[in-house]
């Protein structure tokens, strides 16, 4: 059997304890990086993501007037009387033909006989290049 001198002997337990403090110090600085490092990456995607969604915005806004002055382009009453003579064949009725009717109210109650029209309430349309 061989004798262990007590002085030269190093326990297990006696080295843990020196050496706890100092990984239990690395652990926490390590936790701290990977912490910061985990939040400037998602900082950085959100960048991107919000770029991207400011890009698409402005796409999409370009489009919107873009539609909004073709609409506009379509709806010109000079481009629908051109199509209306052209197109359909229509022309401007006589002056004599253009009625115009009171405005009915909303609301009012219709009592389902046609009101006799006396010339104060008929008016004729005159329109000044009519063919």
């Amino acid at each position: 059997m061989t004798q262990v001198n007590s002085r030269n002997a190093v326990s297990v337990g006696r080295v843990l304890v020196h050496l706890l403090p100092a990984v239990l110090l690395f652990a926490l600085f390590a936790a701290v990086g990977i912490l910061h490092v985990t939040s400037r990456v998602l900082v950085v995607d959100m960048g991107y993501r919000l770029s991207k969604a400011e890009t698409e915005s402005r796409t999409l806004t370009r489009e919107n007037d873009r539609l909004k002055l073709e609409l506009a382009t379509l709806k010109a009453p000079t481009r629908l009387e051109k199509l209306a003579r052209e197109q359909l064949g229509m022309a401007m009725p006589a002056g004599s033909a253009v009625v115009a009717l009171p405005p009915e109210l909303p609301g009012a109650k219709r009592n389902g006989r046609p009101e006799a029209r006396t010339p104060a309430t008929v008016r004729v349309a005159e329109r000044g290049n009519a063919r």
